[in-house]
């Protein structure tokens, strides 16, 4: 296609003042190029192509430049940072040093609040508000979440607190597309279904109020009987007198149709004056105007580059996914008290083909990570086996309940931790580095780092069947490079051991874990060409350390390094650092790990580099470290 109006200077008063004809055209050019824009970097396509007329209408009303505009989650930005000046390098899309997947402020003046992680929007947005207030500003302050993120408790919290405050003047913006990741669960969503099926019910708009309230005397009264219709009207559509947000306070309209551009224009202009806490419930659809994610929205969240025309191929090839999949209906088909949790990621954690074939036994809580570990403890106090699985990024938000709702009790939680380490183009708000940092912490947690699928599912066996108390078993996106070269090890009891996988000589030990192995193994081969014969050794248990067996292990080598695909303080390295000290051991040891550094968006590769924890310089600082000795 060919751009006329992308591409050009759209002001905030230019895009006020485009025509109907040009909006239409605008949001016609807009999908096009996240279309071709994400089909070749990828990216959240979905959400972003149901968000453009919202956002061009949005624009059309408010002022960018001046007025703060808040996306939940940052999933349907893409069409706001197009229009805000962004153009020309947006096909860096998720690149490194391109621009980013999510809201960034740091990229843009006009992206007023880092997101990356669910329902946080109307808290951040809250306190810009009463900020504007506290200095007497004039400006607008719009938050942006989906129904999704309305699974989440934080965004409860915002909202009552919202609506206490009556005075506060703020727009709360629902983009209800029936969507998060997976289909939407849980009261909120029914809710909403039924809001969007009672659409007989319209909010009395601002300047209705304005004029009868200009009628002398009889003005109030006229206002109260209308109000009170509208209650009664509300009981019969809805069977109660008040939309539950009007219970917590706001000012509720809607249900809006969020495709019509001019219709969302004169609903936003009739609410934006109000100087009371608002919330609009605005419908649009998931993947609008391209046919294969409109049909199949889940396929459609979070795409890998591909093919316009024929749509997204799935991979036949198993992943670390795939393998906790299959493990987890292994043990499903053994135990009757082993129960699936998951926050509203059953695809993407692989939960899904337990759901189809427990669904009795199978909760998906939404996006509320938080209410699924408590949940998990509960469960667990009463004989059930949970299995939660959930992101690596996404667990950070539930610490306090890992710690005291399952830790504190030594409840029988097992966790599967998906996209460890780093993630590649999500950037840093989704890379899974901390984990490791925050589980050592906690009293009487196993932490376990499967390298392959073997690995990984005699990791599943041990969790449920063998070790008491909580346990975290975390594995990393994709696919295994390990298969083709063999397991590393089938004996069970293996497990529990360090594992060397290559012993060349004492020139010096790496230690490492999961999938960061590969990395190592190839630090030691270019060591190797090099003249420096050393042993590599793979930990699967990294908490409690097996400290006896790995100092049996390092032998009589005086240089000791760890690496690992995480953060540098509290991680598995330190960790062994100060065991091996208090064991005796009177060598060197280093440790290589994410420094206090965030890695951006790129390929895993480019990260690993920015890090310095890819091969090449990995196999530079150990050589670095054994002249200077030598020296």
């Amino acid at each position: 296609m060919e751009y006329k109006l992308l591409g050009t200077e759209l002001t905030p008063s230019y895009l006020a003042s485009l025509s109907k004809k040009d909006r239409e055209l605008l949001c016609a050019e807009l999908r096009d190029k996240i279309l071709n824009t994400v089909s070749h970097n990828g990216g959240h396509l979905g959400s972003n192509l149901g968000a453009v007329e919202l956002t061009v209408s949005l624009l059309s009303v408010f002022d960018y430049t001046k007025d703060k505009i808040v996306f939940d989650v940052g999933h349907q930005s893409y069409s706001y940072k197009l229009l805000t000046g962004r153009f020309d390098r947006f096909d860096t899309l998720r690149q490194q040093d391109g621009i980013s997947g999510f809201p960034r402020r740091s990229e843009s003046p006009y992206d007023v609040f880092d997101t990356g992680h669910s329902s946080t929007s109307i808290s951040a947005a809250l306190g810009m508000a009463r900020a504007r207030d506290l200095k007497g500003g004039k400006e607008y302050v719009i938050a942006v979440i989906g129904d999704g993120a309305m699974t989440g408790g934080l965004a409860y919290e915002a909202l009552n607190d919202l609506g206490h405050s009556k005075g506060t003047k703020m727009i709360v913006i629902l983009n209800d597309n029936e969507m998060s990741i997976d289909k939407n669960v849980g009261g909120m969503s029914k809710y909403l279904k039924q809001l969007r099926i009672s659409s007989g019910y319209l909010s009395a708009k601002k300047n209705t109020e304005s004029f009868l309230n200009k009628i002398p005397v009889l003005g109030k009264g006229i206002i109260a009987i209308i109000m009170g219709i509208k209650k009664l009207i509300r009981f019969f559509v809805y069977g109660k007198s008040h939309s539950m947000f009007e219970d917590l306070g706001l000012r509720y309209y809607g249900p809006i149709d969020g495709h019509d551009t001019e219709g969302l224009i004169k609903a936003f202009n009739a609410v934006k004056d109000l100087n009371v806490p608002v919330l609009m419930h605005i419908v649009t659809k998931k993947g609008k105007g391209y046919e294969f994610a409109e049909r199949n929205p889940s396929d459609y969240h979070g795409v890998g580059p591909f093919d316009i025309e024929t749509g997204v191929k799935k991979s036949n090839k198993i992943s670390y996914t795939g393998a906790f999949s299959g493990a987890m209906l292994e043990q499903a088909a053994k135990n009757k008290n082993v129960v699936g949790i998951c926050a509203a990621m059953a695809v993407g954690t692989g939960m899904d083909a337990f759901s189809y074939k427990y669904p009795s036994r199978f909760f998906d809580c939404g996006i509320a990570e938080e209410h699924c570990v408590t949940m998990a403890g509960g469960m667990a106090t009463a004989g059930m086996i949970p299995i939660v699985a959930i992101y690596s990024s996404f667990l950070q938000r539930a610490y306090d309940q890992i710690l005291h709702d399952v830790c504190y009790m030594n409840n029988h939680v097992v966790f599967a931790i998906d996209r460890a380490g780093f993630v590649g183009n999500d950037g840093h708000t989704h890379n899974g580095i901390h984990d490791i940092s925050y589980l050592n912490s906690m009293p009487g947690m196993t932490v376990l780092s499967p390298r392959d699928y073997t690995d990984l599912k005699i990791c599943f066996d041990q969790a449920v069947n063998k070790i008491e108390g909580p346990v975290a078993i975390r594995y990393p996106r994709g696919a295994s490079p390990y298969e083709e070269e063999g397991a590393l090890y089938k004996d069970p009891e293996l497990m529990y051991k360090p594992h060397i996988v290559s012993d060349e000589g004492d020139d010096y030990v790496l230690i490492t874990t999961g999938l960061y192995g590969k990395v190592c193994d190839n630090a030691a081969r270019i060591l190797s060409e090099k003249g420096y014969k050393g042993r590599v050794i793979c930990l699967t248990v990294l908490k409690p350390l097996n400290t006896s067996d790995i100092m049996d292990a390092i032998g009589n080598s005086r240089y000791v390094f760890t690496g690992e695909e995480g953060i540098l303080s509290g991680g598995f390295g330190e960790s062994l650092k100060l065991e091996l000290t208090r064991a005796g051991y009177t060598g060197r040891v280093d440790n290589f790990a994410i420094e206090d550094q965030m890695i951006r968006a790129g390929t895993v590769q480019q990260q690993l580099q920015r890090a310095g924890l890819d091969a090449q310089s990995v196999s530079s600082r150990i050589e670095a470290v054994i002249t200077e000795a030598v020296k």
